[in-house]
C-alpha cells in the first residue's frame, strides 16, 4: 500500500544517514620545552596522533611561566602542520615539571576539552605525569605504544622488547597513551606550508589547590654543559660499559664521540658505578635511541640495555668476549681490547669539522 510506503523509504533515508556520521576524534597532546622551543619528543608525539585518525584535530598543552613559555608556545604554532591549536597554562606553579600540579592541569583541560586521546613521549616527564592524571581521571594508560594501527588500536613492547603486544582499548575516554619518540620520527616539514596554530590560554580560576600539590617540590637540576647532541636524538652514539673501569677511562668515550660528532651513552652498570650521570643512560630503564649507528665498547649485551637499542639502523659492538650476547643483535662485531681500539680509532680518525 502506498501509506506503507512513505515510512519504510524515510526509515532507509534515515539509516544511510546514521550510519555514514562518524565520532569525531581529538587528541591532546602533552608537550615539554626547553630554552623557548619544543622539545623534539613532544613533536614526535604530535606526529604519533596522525595516525589515530585521518581527521583528528590535534591540541598541545603548554604549560610554565616567564617569557620562555611565550617563546615554546609561538614556536609551537608553527612547528607542525598538525597542531591546531595550542593551550597556553601560564602560573607559577608550572614553573616546573611536577607531577601534581600538571596531572590537575590535565584534568582540568580534559573536562572542558572532552578529547578522546591523551598522548606524551615516554620519557620521565610524560610518564611520571600521565599515569598520575589517568587516575584522576579513572581510566588506564597504555605506555611505550611503539605503532598505532588505530583509534582503539595499539602495539607495544613486552618482555624487554623481546615480544610485541597488541592492545585494543575497549574503556571510555579518553585513551592516554605515552609514545615512543624513536617509533614516530619528525618527517620533512615544507618552508611552504604556513601552519600558524591558534594560542588559547586556560582558564586556571577553577584549578583546585589540594595538599597533593604540596607532597613533591623542585630541588634543582642537574645536567652536563656539552655540545654533543642530545641523545635521544643523536644519529650517532657511542656507549660504554662497566668494562671501562673508571669515570677516568670513560673520557676516551667522550673523546671519540667527540670526533664523530656523537652523543655520548652508557650502561646501567657504567651508570650504577659512577662513571657518568644516570641521564646517559641506554636501556629499557634509561633512555630509547635509534640513532643510524650505534657503537658500544665493553658492553656485554644486557636484555634491558638490548632493549633501549635494538632497534638502531646499524649497530657496531667491540668487547674481547667472543660470547658476549651484544653481538647477536650487532652487524659489525669487534673481538679485542677496547684500551687498544679506542685509541687507535682516535688516531686514525680526523678531526670534527
Amino acid at each position: 500500500m502506498r501509506i506503507g510506503a512513505a515510512p519504510r523509504a524515510f526509515r532507509n533515508r534515515w539509516y544511510a544517514t546514521r550510519v555514514t556520521c562518524c565520532r569525531c576524534l581529538s587528541t591532546l597532546v602533552l608537550a615539554e620545552h626547553e630554552g623557548g622551543s619544543i622539545k623534539a619528543s613532544s613533536l614526535s608525539a604530535v606526529e604519533a596522533a596522525k595516525f589515530v585518525a585521518k581527521h583528528n584535530s590535534v591540541s598541545l598543552l603548554l604549560a610554565g611561566s616567564g617569557p620562555s613559555l611565550k617563546q615554546a608556545a609561538a614556536h609551537a604554532a608553527s612547528s607542525h602542520p598538525s597542531i591546531s591549536q595550542v593551550l597556553l597554562a601560564e602560573s607559577d606553579q608550572f614553573a616546573y615539571p611536577l607531577a601534581e600540579p600538571w596531572a590537575k592541569l590535565v584534568h582540568l583541560v580534559q573536562q572542558k576539552g572532552s578529547y578522546s586521546h591523551i598522548i606524551a613521549g615516554s620519557g620521565s616527564f610524560g610518564k611520571n605525569v600521565l599515569s598520575r592524571a589517568a587516575a584522576l581521571l579513572d581510566v588506564s594508560p597504555i605506555t611505550d605504544v611503539i605503532e598505532i594501527s588505530g583509534s582503539n588500536l595499539f602495539v607495544r613492547p613486552i618482555y624487554a622488547g623481546n615480544a610485541l603486544s597488541t592492545v585494543r582499548y575497549t574503556g571510555s575516554d579518553p585513551c592516554m597513551l605515552t609514545i615512543r619518540s624513536t617509533s614516530f620520527p619528525l618527517g620533512a616539514v615544507s618552508d611552504s606550508v604556513s601552519n600558524d596554530a591558534l594560542i588559547e590560554k586556560v582558564d586556571l580560576s577553577t584549578l583546585s589547590e589540594d595538599d597533593s600539590l604540596g607532597k613533591s617540590r623542585y630541588i634543582s637540576l642537574s645536567s652536563q654543559d656539552t655540545e654533543l647532541p642530545d641523545l635521544g636524538n643523536a644519529r650517532i652514539v657511542v656507549t660504554g660499559g662497566r668494562a671501562l673501569k673508571s669515570a677516568e677511562n670513560f673520557k676516551m668515550i667522550e673523546k671519540l664521540a667527540e670526533k664523530l660528532g656523537a652523543a655520548v651513552g652508557a650502561t646501567r652498570a657504567a651508570v650504577d658505578a659512577g662513571f657518568v650521570p644516570n641521564e646517559l643512560q641506554v636501556g629499557q630503564t634509561g633512555k630509547i635511541v635509534a640513532p643510524e649507528l650505534y657503537m658500544a665498547f665493553g658492553v656485554s649485551g644486557a636484555i634491558q640495555h638490548i632493549a633501549g637499542m635494538r632497534d638502531s639502523k646499524v649497530i657496531v659492538a667491540v668487547n674481547k668476549d667472543a660470547d658476549a650476547p651484544i653481538f647477536q643483535v650487532a652487524d659489525y662485531g669487534l673481538v679485542g681490547d677496547l684500551f687498544e681500539i679506542i685509541p687507535e680509532l682516535l688516531e686514525k680518525l680526523p678531526e670534527k669539522k
